[in-house]
């Protein structure tokens, strides 16, 4: 993050950051939201509730149309934690991955308490939006995982036999860090996944995700993206599986029209590997941003986090108007996802102007405060 605040900031370049970090952000949710109504059910299940084609538009989940899912809840902590890092850096205070952790206990005091406690003023603004105090069927990995203050790291990591797609579908912030370079992205990813994931399959594919969203956030091609991150994975310990996953994503694209069983193909066990190798897949395949959503979320897996999955790389790819603007009409959240979206972006284009030697905004810490 440090150098990001060194880099030359254009107007054309902040505004097309800003409309990449939006695009992700909102293509986590979307995608999320469109995959949350078939979660848990099989092609045929999906077919007989919704007709031949499947799902093709926002179904209800959770009583309304629109309704994300803890997957899109903990992507908008890992944004506030990052910006939260950022601002505590003026204090000689630098260690990203407790900031990610505080704020993923943020996050886990939404599922536990009724609503936002107005006393603890550290909590910021994002803790405060009253909408997040719903559960949304979050699995036991998460909720153990953030349970106690103990940090999970990859030396000693917290659930270490967890290979879910959880820690890798709220990575694609980290991959907005465009001021950094991508294997400090990847260990970041990798640091702040075994708090919660701490089989290598699962923290690896966060380190992999992440990766590959920093490529199209600075404007490489997806095949591009996916290269680099098959290259510096290969240097870290029980990344074949991650690999070689990545790579049977690449070659499924040459082999014919995609189908649902392709993609349930890629997904295998449905561990994290195998989603953001589906996610990957219906990205490069899909002929637009509804058409690649519809892959990743038609087929015999988990459709909600292939959805957030794929939609955080196409935000990431397209910017925020490739998104269907009639899904994000009815999207939960929508506003917060923005406010903290443009948030992110001018902290990381124009921090010093917000908090450093000449100055600091005082309602930029009260909304992300020090402690």
């Amino acid at each position: 993050m440090g150098a990001t605040a060194g880099a030359v900031w254009g107007r054309a370049e902040q505004q097309d950051f800003r409309s990449r970090v939006r695009g992700t952000l909102l293509g986590v949710a979307v995608g999320d939201a469109f995959g949350a109504p078939v979660d848990g059910l099989d092609l045929d299940g999906i077919r007989e509730e919704h007709g031949a084609e499947g799902l093709t538009d926002l179904a209800p989940a959770y009583g309304r149309r629109g309704a994300v899912t803890h997957l899109t809840q903990l992507s908008l902590f890992s944004v506030d934690g990052l910006i939260r890092a950022q601002v505590r850096r003026d204090t000689g205070a630098w260690h990203p991955p407790t900031d990610l952790h505080r704020a993923y206990r943020r996050w886990a005091a939404t599922q536990r308490d009724w609503g936002p406690d107005l006393r603890r003023k550290d909590d910021g603004w994002l803790a405060h939006e009253e909408w997040l105090y719903v559960r949304r069927d979050a699995p036991k990995s998460l909720l153990l995982g953030l349970g106690d203050e103990t940090m999970g790291t990859p030396e000693a990591p917290k659930n270490p036999g967890e290979r879910g797609p959880e820690a890798a579908a709220r990575s694609a912030p980290f991959g907005l860090l465009v001021g950094w370079e991508p294997q400090l992205v990847a260990q970041l990813a990798v640091e702040c996944a075994a708090q919660t994931h701490g089989h290598p399959t699962g923290y690896l594919a966060a380190g992999a995700y992440a990766v590959i969203v920093h490529g199209l956030a600075r404007g490489e091609s997806l095949d591009a993206a996916v290269q680099r991150a098959l290259a510096l994975l290969t240097a870290r310990p029980g990344h074949p599986p991650v690999t070689e996953a990545l790579q049977h994503a690449l070659g499924a694209v040459r082999q014919g029209l995609p189908t649902p069983a392709r993609v349930t193909e890629l997904m295998g066990e449905g561990t994290a590997e195998g989603l953001v190798a589906a996610a990957v897949y219906c990205a490069l395949v899909g002929e637009d941003v509804r058409h690649g959503l519809r892959l990743a979320v038609n087929h015999d897996g988990p459709s909600a986090a292939t959805g957030a999955l794929t939609g955080g790389l196409l935000g990431a790819l397209h910017g925020e108007t490739a998104l269907p603007p009639a899904w994000l009409a009815e999207l939960e959240g929508r506003a917060t996802l923005l406010e903290l979206a443009d948030d992110f972006a001018m902290e990381m284009t124009q921090g010093p102007a917000l908090h450093g030697p000449a100055g600091s905004s005082p309602a930029w810490l009260t909304r992300y405060p020090r402690a």
